[in-house]
């Protein structure tokens, strides 16, 4: 996962200019996407999530943080490879929602940020059972 300042687009002759896209658009747009699929719980680890809500409820903490966590990617010029780490509810095909997932992934960002995406890969490194909302709740509670 590179920290590059972005990829550089429509440079040929005759343009008007160039655009310029950040790793940070393209992995805020990769973490909607797969959030946007039905059975994705959350991305990111388990003590990534809980940093990173504590970390949101800071004043001035950076907005568009929570988009990107979970997500990772290496952008070249024209091209995109992008990891995911996914947390999937119980009872949902795995093979199903991490296929779900890297077609909307996909189509996101080839469509968005006019990039190739030649691979998204997908951990799951966790399930939400339905019984840990109860418990996530009251520790939010003695938190506040």
């Amino acid at each position: 996962m590179t920290e590059n300042t972005g990829v550089k687009l429509g440079g040929a002759t005759g343009s008007r200019g160039r655009t310029t896209i950040a790793d940070v658009v393209v992995e805020k747009i990769a973490g909607i996407a797969a959030r946007d699929v039905l059975g994705v719980y959350a991305l990111g680890s388990g003590f990534a999530r809980s940093m990173g809500s504590m970390r949101e409820r800071m004043p001035g903490a950076g907005s568009g943080k929570s988009a990107r966590r979970g997500v990772g990617v290496e952008v070249g010029e024209r091209q995109a490879a992008i990891d995911l780490e996914i947390v999937v509810d119980y009872g949902v095909s795995i093979t199903d929602v991490a296929h779900a997932v890297r077609e909307n992934v996909i189509s996101a960002v080839e469509r968005m940020a006019g990039l190739e995406v030649v691979e998204v890969n997908i951990m799951v490194s966790d399930v939400k059972l339905p019984d840990e909302e109860e418990d996530e709740g009251e520790e939010r509670q003695r938190i506040r």
